[in-house]
């Protein structure tokens, strides 16, 4: 079955609180070369191979996946 693979993060011109603290986090375990940190989702969705799977699966990001105000998204659909 084909699959989606969907990755949402912040727009980058938004403050990333979520990565702000895993970068803290990481340089206070020792992880000095850290320069920075984002946060996002990503998803897998299984797709019957029907169709434009392409256009189906940005409609989805479009609709519910991604809040396209704040949010970036790309995908992939795997064979």
């Amino acid at each position: 079955m084909p699959k989606a693979r969907v990755y949402v993060t912040l727009k980058p011109t938004l403050l990333d609180a979520q990565g702000r603290t895993l970068e803290q986090a990481l340089k206070s375990l020792g992880f000095e070369n850290v320069a920075s940190a984002r946060v996002g989702k990503y998803l897998e969705i299984e797709l019957a191979p029907n169709g434009d799977l392409h256009e189906e699966t940005d409609a989805m990001c479009r609709k519910l996946l991604a809040n396209p105000v704040i949010e970036n998204y790309r995908f992939e659909i795997e064979p």
